[in-house]
């Protein structure tokens, strides 16, 4: 059951997914009626804990695995029916390092672009190289180069058609800080320039940092679809701490209506508020506290991040099914 969805609906996303399920011989159902709209030029983040669904959603949009049900439209072409339109569209780069360890960095990524049609096109391979800083490495064998550099090596292949979408599966795992860096800002240079991004990370802060929307898949369920900026209005807490003067044992009985934790040994008290009331109530609990001869020192505020509200979701969805 998804708890928000209020994703944007155009009359032409470039990703359509509708009741996607996935069952597997066993009877483990990997996927459980999944919809999901994907829009033209979007980051979008897909997060979830290990075993949630996120790699086979990306397998069967990719048209990897096949849905027990549903249907997958990639650029307008289904995925089942159209693979080879649909798999044109898409560059994808997985989780796994598998690469063709016999063949220079050039020409595997040269054969890839090959592999779907593509005219050679050397300036732009070389621009992807250089791009991943991988051109001093262009004549090396993939053998010979580090997981990082490996990676970058995926990345290459992935793009090396030109996609118009391009799924990133997890493409920080194992990596250095500079192929990160590197990777964002390549990115935002495709987004700019139209490519769709979909990307599954265990990096909460990149998704935060990079992602226009965000879905939260939980037990093969979508549990949320959302733009990130309302998903963090909407779920966000913002806290006021305050370092108190001298430590209290307990909250006076006055103050035991308003949503305050003590802890500190008694000497920091902390107020949560809903972000998107328009009342904060900060003044009114100022006052209350000089109400009750509770001065402090010194007070700081703070809000949710990207990651406090996916642990908080994952939890509650939790505890609902307990």
């Amino acid at each position: 059951m998804t708890l928000i969805s209020t994703a944007v609906r155009t009359a032409d996303p470039i990703v359509s997914v509708r009741g996607v399920s996935k069952t597997y011989a066993g009877g483990f159902q990997a996927l459980k009626h999944v919809d999901l709209d994907i829009q033209r030029g979007e980051i979008f983040a897909l997060l979830g804990p290990n075993g949630a669904g996120k790699t086979t959603l990306i397998s069967i949009i990719c048209g990897i695995a096949r849905a027990s049900t549903g249907t997958v439209l990639a650029d307008g072409f289904d995925t089942e029916h159209h693979y080879r339109e649909a798999r044109a569209a898409i560059g994808l780069v997985p989780q796994e390092l598998h690469t063709d360890a016999f063949e220079s960095v050039w020409a595997t990524v040269n054969f890839s672009r090959g592999l779907f049609g593509k005219a050679p096109d050397p300036v732009y391979i070389e621009k992807v190289l250089r791009d991943l800083s991988l051109w001093d490495k262009k004549d090396n064998k993939i053998m010979t180069l580090s997981g990082g550099m490996k990676r970058r090596v995926l990345i290459a292949k992935a793009l090396s058609h030109e996609p118009k979408i391009l799924f990133l599966d997890e493409p920080s795992a194992g990596v250095d800080v500079e192929l990160r860096h590197d990777m964002w800002r390549m990115v935002r240079e495709l987004r700019e320039n139209g490519t769709t991004i979909i990307l599954t990370t265990h990096y909460i802060e990149e998704a935060e940092d990079m992602a226009d929307r965000i879905g939260v898949i939980r037990r093969g369920e979508l549990i949320v679809v959302e733009d990130k900026d309302v998903l963090m209005r909407k779920l966000g807490k913002k806290q006021l701490t305050l370092t108190l003067q001298h430590a209290l044992e307990r909250l006076p009985e006055a103050l035991a209506s308003w949503p305050l934790e003590l802890s500190g040994n008694g000497l920091t008290l902390t107020y949560t508020f809903d972000t998107q009331k328009e009342e904060t109530g900060i003044a009114e609990l100022l006052r209350a506290l000089a109400g009750q001869g509770i001065d402090f020192k010194d007070l700081q505020s703070s809000e949710s991040s990207l990651e406090d509200i996916f642990v908080s979701l994952v939890h509650n969805q939790q505890e609902a099914r307990a």
